[in-house]
């Protein structure tokens, strides 16, 4: 068979691989990496050469934790604005979770909704979580063979009446169905007994609202999961955790066989409980930002690689839902488009690379959905990436977020790592005051993932 000619030869001084950064040119053949070469190789006879200096060339992003909510409540967030706000931000693939879009992806009618007003209007590729219900047991199969890539469930309330939490039994019911055809399971762990007995928050201060989630919630939470996933034999994944307290707990699981992998989040990386203003709910997420000592061991937790992967959860309103009240406020921090400036920002200052931050970014989350295309800058892959300029700064405009609420916790922050322009699939899909129009796929699970 004929090799695709190659079209176009991206070359740095840093390009970011799973084997190290160096010097080099990138050949992309029909959208996919041919061959990562030296970096003074001559470009083949009619291939477009791209020198991009000494920015960085990573891997784009891959997002597996996205709130998107269309159809339903789009005035939240579209498919449109979160897309443009990924490309933006060097991310060319995201996973949408199942809500709160109405109706949630919890039925394959419902996953063909999402699809038909998905379809067309995405700037970078999409993939999409199934939803876990007590009442939807049956479904899960099915949409499993229509391509999600998981299941997400909660084991406390969702803050969404639509998509209530999975009991014990509940939770042993689907964790055993998924077990049966393969399937991953994806779990927002915080116990709500632990939320029942926590004090109960309302008004401006931080202090309060901190107190009514506390690490034993998620702690015991990731706990029962892990037990669960040991029974069973379920392929499971902890959502967003911020609790380093569970830390422990994953890593023995692990070491002693058990299906269990975990995520954070920039915020819980780079905000701290101390600085949050009372008042500012742009701030408040479930599980919360915790106090700075937490923070420190979850950066230990992904150096040693209890933590996965570090993922946005950006969850979205309406400005008129962040009230100044943390007991009614909507609770979710935008920052699709700032993971990586944000992440790149902390992890310098604490010793990490670029190849860190794109195995956790970019790697570990395509690993995670099963997107084996995705991830890495290597021979058959996706030729998505994203380039970056990780020495130079800027301060963060909400006006400037492509997101559709200009609400964001990073308002006035500076941060380390310019965004130069975006690529998917050899095709430049973002760059200087500019984003192409939509060209991104719908993705579906792998036959055999």
């Amino acid at each position: 068979m004929t090799p695709e000619p190659v079209e176009l030869l991206l070359r740095s001084t840093r390009v970011v691989t799973p084997e190290g950064t160096r010097a080099a040119s990138v050949a992309v053949a029909a959208g996919r990496i041919a061959a990562v070469l030296p970096h003074d190789t001559a470009p083949p006879p009619g291939a477009v050469t791209e020198d991009l200096g000494d920015d960085a060339l990573l891997p784009g992003l891959v997002d597996t934790h996205v709130h998107i909510n269309e159809p339903g409540r789009t005035e939240w967030e579209g498919f449109d604005a979160a897309t443009r706000a990924a490309a933006a931000g060097g991310v060319t693939t995201l996973v949408d979770m199942p809500l709160n879009s109405l109706p949630p992806t919890t039925t394959v009618e419902h996953l063909r909704a999402k699809q038909d007003v998905a379809r067309g209007a995405v700037h970078v590729d999409v993939g999409f979580w199934g939803g876990a219900l007590p009442a939807n047991l049956a479904d899960l199969r099915p949409l499993h063979d229509a391509g999600v890539l998981g299941f997400k469930s909660f084991l406390s309330p969702s803050g969404v009446e639509e998509f209530p939490a999975l009991g014990p039994e509940d939770l042993e019911a689907v964790a055993a169905e998924t077990a049966a055809f393969g399937g991953l399971l994806i779990v927002h762990a915080e116990d709500p007994a632990h939320l029942d007995r926590a004090p109960r928050v309302h008004g401006r201060r931080y202090a309060d609202f901190l107190a009514s989630r506390p690490r034993a919630a998620e702690n015991d939470a990731v706990a029962g999961l892990i037990s669960v996933s040991r029974r069973r034999g379920t392929r499971v994944h902890v959502l967003h955790l911020s609790s380093s307290d569970a830390l422990p707990l994953i890593a023995s699981a692990r070491a002693e066989g058990v299906r269990v992998t975990a995520e954070t989040c920039p915020h819980f990386l780079t905000l701290t409980a101390e600085e949050v203003p009372d008042g500012a709910t742009e701030f408040k997420c479930c599980p919360p930002v915790r106090e700075a000592a937490n923070q420190d061991a979850l950066w230990a937790g992904l150096a040693d690689g209890t933590l996965d992967c570090v993922v946005s959860d950006h969850s979205p309103c309406t400005t008129d839902l962040k009230v100044p009240d943390f007991g009614t406020a909507w609770g979710g921090i935008s920052s699709l488009q700032l993971g990586l400036p944000a992440v790149w920002t902390a992890a310098r200052r604490r010793g990490h690379t670029l190849r860190d931050v794109a195995r956790w970014m970019a790697t570990a989350p395509a690993a995670l959905a099963g997107l084996h295309r995705k991830g890495a800058i290597a021979p058959g892959r996706d030729a998505d990436f994203a380039v970056l300029a990780p020495d130079e700064s800027f301060t963060v405009d909400p006006a400037a977020l492509h997101h559709r609420n200009p609400v964001t916790a990073y308002a006035g922050k500076e941060l380390l790592g310019v965004v130069r322009s975006t690529w998917l699939r050899g095709r430049r899909i973002a760059g200087p005051g500019a984003l192409a129009a939509p060209t991104g796929l719908l993705l579906e699970r792998q036959r055999g993932t």
